[in-house]
């Protein structure tokens, strides 16, 4: 078995985030991002968030526990994002790009909602062996 290229290895890293959004640890989803990683997310009046930048793991940690506390995401709030559409490009040995659409569906325990769409804008390093999300720029839309 041929093991996989970075351009896998980053869609893996993708599913991997958002799978871990709804359902791992706070701990687990950050380690998808390099030390100093940054997250950049608009507004969301529906959900009552204030647009975000977070640079570095403890605030996107922190942002991750807030959303939690607020019952937006994370286990036990029957939400669910979904990466699709996902196109990478390798810029060197250690750097990438992706543009990905995401959805994120409410209520998937009873009558699944569709609540938001968008798009990612993502860069990616090579950190420690492994690629981690290093940028992230969020749109809704």
């Amino acid at each position: 078995m041929q093991p996989e290229g970075p351009a896998e290895q980053i869609r893996s890293t993708l599913a991997r985030i958002a799978h871990l959004a709804d359902t791992g640890s706070v701990e687990a989803y950050v380690e998808q991002f390099t030390r100093e990683a940054e997250w950049n997310m608009p507004a969301n009046p529906d959900r009552s968030i204030s647009a975000q930048v977070r640079r570095g793991r403890e605030e996107i940690a922190a942002g991750v526990r807030e959303r939690r506390a607020a019952g937006i995401q994370g286990p036990g709030t029957s939400t669910r994002h979904v990466t699709t559409a996902i196109a990478v490009d390798v810029t060197s040995e250690t750097t990438a790009r992706a543009d990905a659409v995401w959805t994120f569906y409410v209520d998937t325990t009873t009558i699944p909602k569709l609540s938001g769409v968008g798009s990612y804008a993502d860069e990616f390093e090579l950190e420690d062996g492994r690629w981690r999300l290093s940028r992230r720029v969020i749109s809704r839309g």
